[in-house]
C-alpha cells in the first residue's frame, strides 16, 4: 500500500482532545472554549425565516453583500472607508486562518507563532509546506511577547507573524503602546500580519485593540461569530483586510476550500447584527462575573498563581506541583472529576500551567474549583510527606 502525505503525517491530535477523550459524562467540562449560551432568539428566528423563503443555495464565494458590507461598517471607527470589498465570509474563523496561511505561505517560508497558541496555528503553516517559529509568551510577562524573543527567530525567509488578542488559551490583552511596538516590528520586516480577533466582543475593561486601522497594508484579520454570538456550531467567520489585492487571493482560495459560506446563515447573522447588537455584551458581563469567581478560587490554593485576565473567557493559571507536570496533573484532576486542559497542549511555554474555560454556570464553577482545591490539598499533603 502506498503511504500517506507528509502534511497529514506531520500533524498529530491536540492534547485538548485527549483529554476529552478520556473524561466520562460525570464530570465538571472546564475543557471546552463553546460559551453555553444559545444564539440571539432573532438569528434563530431569522435563519428558519431564510430557509423558508428560499435561502438554501450557493451564494457567492465571498458572500453576502450586505452582510459584508454591515460587517465593514461595524469596524469604521477602527478603519472607516471599508465596504463589502473588504471582507470575505467563511466557513468559521479555522476557515478563515487556512486561508490566509494558503494565501501567504510558500513551502520553505517560515511564519512566527505565538506560544502558548491555539493548537490550529502550527498544523495550518505545515499543510502549506511552511515553519513554525514560536514566540513564548510568558506568565512573567503577563503573556504577552518580548520583542527581543521576536528578533531572535525573524530571518529573511519569514513571511508573516500571528497575533492573537484577546488570546486563546491565556485571556491576555494588549494596550495601544503594545500594540504599537507589535505593529514596529512588523513593519520594520516587511511581514504579513494575521491578526486573530475572534474574542474581540469580550473584552472586560476598556476597548479592544485592534492591529486595524493602524494604517499598514500588508494586515489579514480574522474574526468569528462563534464566541461573540454563540454560534459555534453554526461555522460562520470572516477575513476582512484593507488590501484589495489580499483579499482577492483570499476569495479565490475560498471557492476552493469550502466554494462558499451558508446562505441561510448569512441572512441570520446579518439580522442579529442590530436586532441583536448588545448580545455579546450581555455575555460578556456573564463571563466577567465568572472571571472573577474562578481567579479568585484559584489564587486561594496551595500551587496555584492565576493572572486574572482582561479578555475571552480562559484562565490560563501556573500551578507547579513538585514532580508532577501539566498533563499528569490534568490527569489528576480528571480522576478528581474535572476536567480541563493542560498547558501543554499549547505549546512547551504551557508547561507548568492549566487552561480553565469559564464557560459552565457559576454554581458548576463554584463545584468544580471544590474539586480542584481538594485535588491540590491532596497532593500538597503528599509533597510535606515526602519531605518529612
Amino acid at each position: 500500500m502506498r503511504g500517506y502525505a507528509d502534511r497529514a503525517l506531520g500533524i498529530q491530535p491536540t492534547g485538548v482532545r485527549k483529554m476529552f477523550d478520556m473524561a466520562g459524562d460525570d464530570v465538571i467540562s472546564f475543557g471546552l472554549g463553546e460559551p453555553d449560551f444559545q444564539p440571539p432568539e432573532v438569528a434563530i428566528e431569522a435563519m428558519t425565516r431564510a430557509m423558508q423563503a428560499g435561502h438554501n443555495k450557493y451564494t457567492t464565494t465571498a458572500g453576502l453583500p450586505a452582510l459584508r458590507k454591515r460587517i465593514a461598517e461595524s469596524w469604521a471607527s477602527y478603519q472607516p472607508g471599508m465596504d463589502e470589498n473588504n471582507v470575505c465570509m467563511t466557513m468559521s474563523g479555522t476557515n478563515a486562518l487556512l486561508n490566509c496561511f494558503l494565501a501567504l505561505v510558500n513551502p520553505g517560508d517560515n511564519v512566527l507563532l505565538p506560544e502558548p497558541y491555539f493548537p490550529l496555528y502550527g498544523p495550518d503553516v505545515t499543510i502549506c509546506g511552511g515553519e513554525s517559529r514560536y514566540f513564548p509568551c510568558l506568565f512573567e510577562h503577563e503573556f504577552l511577547p518580548q520583542i527581543s524573543d521576536l528578533e531572535a527567530l525573524v530571518d529573511e525567509n519569514t513571511k508573516a507573524i500571528l497575533y492573537n488578542f484577546p488570546s486563546n488559551p491565556t485571556g491576555a490583552t494588549l494596550n495601544a503602546e503594545q500594540r504599537d511596538e507589535l505593529l514596529d516590528f512588523a513593519v520594520r520586516h516587511d511581514l504579513w500580519i494575521i491578526t486573530d480577533e475572534v474574542y474581540d466582543r469580550i473584552v472586560y475593561s476598556g476597548d479592544h485593540i485592534s492591529f486595524m486601522g493602524t494604517g499598514y497594508e500588508q494586515i489579514l484579520l480574522i474574526n468569528s461569530f462563534s464566541k461573540t454570538f454563540a454560534m459555534t456550531g453554526w461555522r460562520i467567520g470572516y477575513i476582512m483586510s484593507t488590501n484589495l489585492e489580499a483579499m482577492a487571493q483570499i476569495v479565490k482560495l475560498q471557492y476552493i476550500v469550502t466554494a462558499c459560506s451558508n446562505d441561510a446563515m448569512q441572512h441570520a447573522v446579518l439580522e442579529a447584527f442590530d436586532a441583536a447588537s448588545d448580545y455579546p455584551s450581555i455575555m460578556a458581563a456573564e463571563f466577567k462575573a465568572r472571571r472573577d469567581l474562578i481567579c479568585e478560587r484559584l489564587n486561594a490554593m496551595p500551587f496555584v498563581s492565576c493572572h486574572v485576565p482582561e479578555g475571552a473567557f480562559y484562565v490560563f493559571p501556573k500551578v507547579v506541583v513538585p514532580g508532577i507536570n501539566s498533563e499528569e496533573l490534568a490527569i489528576e484532576l480528571l480522576k478528581g472529576g474535572v476536567l480541563c486542559s493542560p498547558g501543554s497542549a499549547f505549546g512547551r511555554s504551557g508547561e507548568g500551567h492549566l487552561r480553565f474555560a469559564y464557560t459552565i454556570c457559576r454554581e458548576d464553577i463554584s463545584r468544580g474549583m471544590d474539586k480542584v482545591e481538594a485535588v491540590l490539598e491532596r497532593l500538597r499533603s503528599r509533597a510535606l510527606e515526602s519531605e518529612a
